[in-house]
């Protein structure tokens, strides 16, 4: 098999799978955060998974704003291209700054 095909199909697994990750992590937090207001004790045990799913989102939200940033000087809308890093996570900043498709190289 080619490599760029390797990497193609590499790309979109973990796309799908960061989007789904994402998305349960923000389900995840906003259970915790209906059981702080209605006072439901959850448990302990689950602190850790609370705690790596927020280092997984500041880390997103964090390559969504390097995206917003960057997007107009590679002719990308900057609000939708930070929407989608921030559920595909590295891989969005990497396709943003993936030379092959940078229209200004030579």
């Amino acid at each position: 098999m080619n490599l760029k095909l390797i990497k193609r199909y590499i790309f979109t697994f973990v796309k799908i799978i960061s989007t789904i990750l994402i998305t349960s992590a923000i389900g995840l937090e906003s259970w915790n955060i209906y059981a702080l207001i209605t006072n439901t004790n959850l448990s302990s045990s689950l602190n850790p998974i609370f705690w790596i799913e927020r280092f997984a989102v500041t880390s997103h939200f964090i390559e969504s704003i390097i995206a917003a940033f960057y997007a107009p000087s590679r002719k990308k809308m900057p609000i939708k291209y930070a929407i989608y890093t921030f559920f595909v996570g590295t891989i969005g900043l990497l396709e943003l700054f993936d030379r092959e498709n940078d229209s200004s190289t030579p």
